[in-house]
């Protein structure tokens, strides 16, 4: 089979289509002939030499897919050959195979299409986990979603509206990704280009601050979240696009009674990451099926221009996922 390479740590050039051995399954895996793939932060992570992949994980990357299962295990019991399916994946994502635990794996709703379904797995996973059960966001509350334009962003935004949101604030980058973020859902799309967030959050909050923010950037938001927050408010950190917090005032932290917390999924245990697919399938799927939620695709690229995909995702001007196409003869 054809897989994308990560030949040394580097920009999007060092992505490299080469002959792999496809992959066989395992006892409780299934192997899937991939369609579509997502393209996600920790991917670009990955391929900068900043996020080894777990243990016994593949060096090829890819976190997310959607395609037709080729192959079970013997121990296989909820798929058969043939099954249209989306899966979670330690990595291995980008290549024309991939093998999957069957615990991370969901038969691909009827109303999307391989594309749609490859844009689901990872984003909704992380945004669920993080937001709704460690984050504890119900309805009522209001919500700060940082890359409002993000995968996890455009996710977050509509499940938050679909599950009661009061009030969705995110921050983007310029009129096309507020316009964007608006139309899908958020009350507010501050322009952190030329509005402060905090100042906005404050003035749309009638000066209470939002009960739950998701922060995939840290760096000197991590401050400024602690402003923005409600009295026992949530700070979600989900990634750290401009770095680590370097200066930190933690009286915020104690006055306001704050809880940060922060995690990542693809260290987690296959049972850890069936428990919140079906947590998130029985809450979520049935908005997904009536088509209030849905993965939102910015662009796609054939498996081989995995390059132009990060080059994309690094440009920021993307407004929702980024998806590789898999094309298979006969």
């Amino acid at each position: 089979m054809t897989a994308i390479d990560i030949t040394q740590p580097g920009g999007p050039e060092v992505l490299q289509a080469a002959p792999h051995a496809t992959p066989r399954p395992g006892p409780r895996e299934v192997l899937i002939q991939v369609h579509a793939a997502g393209v996600n932060g920790p991917d670009l992570l990955q391929r900068k030499g900043l996020y080894d992949p777990p243990a016994g994980a593949p060096d090829i990357p890819g976190l997310e897919i959607a395609g037709k299962v080729v192959a079970i295990g013997e121990q296989v019991r909820h798929f058969a050959v043939g099954d249209a399916v989306i899966a979670l994946v330690q990595g291995g994502g980008y290549a024309e195979y991939a093998v999957a635990d069957e615990r991370t794996t969901a038969h691909l709703p009827d109303n999307l299409s391989m594309v749609e379904g490859a844009a689901l797995p990872e984003t909704f996973m992380t945004v669920w986990v993080n937001l709704f059960q460690r984050g504890g966001f119900k309805a009522g509350e209001s919500v700060l979603i940082h890359g409002g334009a993000s995968g996890i962003g455009t996710t977050a935004t509509q499940l938050a509206r679909a599950l009661g949101a009061a009030k969705i604030l995110t921050t983007v980058n310029g009129a096309g990704q507020q316009a964007a973020s608006l139309e899908l859902g958020a009350d507010v799309a501050i322009d952190y280009t030329r509005e402060d967030f905090v100042e906005q959050v404050m003035l749309h909050t009638e000066g209470k601050g939002v009960d739950v923010i998701v922060d995939i950037i840290a760096g000197d938001y991590v401050a400024r979240n602690f402003k923005a927050a409600a009295m026992d408010g949530r700070i979600v950190q989900i990634g750290v696009v401009k770095g680590p917090a370097t200066e930190v005032d933690l009286f915020p932290l104690l006055t306001k009674r704050l809880t940060h917390i922060g995690s990542t999924l693809r260290a987690r245990s296959a049972d850890d990451k069936a428990a919140i697919l079906a947590d998130l399938q029985a809450k979520a799927w049935p908005h997904v099926r009536s088509g209030a939620v849905k993965p939102l695709v910015h662009a796609t690229f054939p498996l081989a221009a995995a390059s132009q995909a990060h080059a994309l995702m690094e440009s920021g001007r993307h407004i929702g996922k980024v998806v590789l196409k898999v094309a298979h003869n006969g």
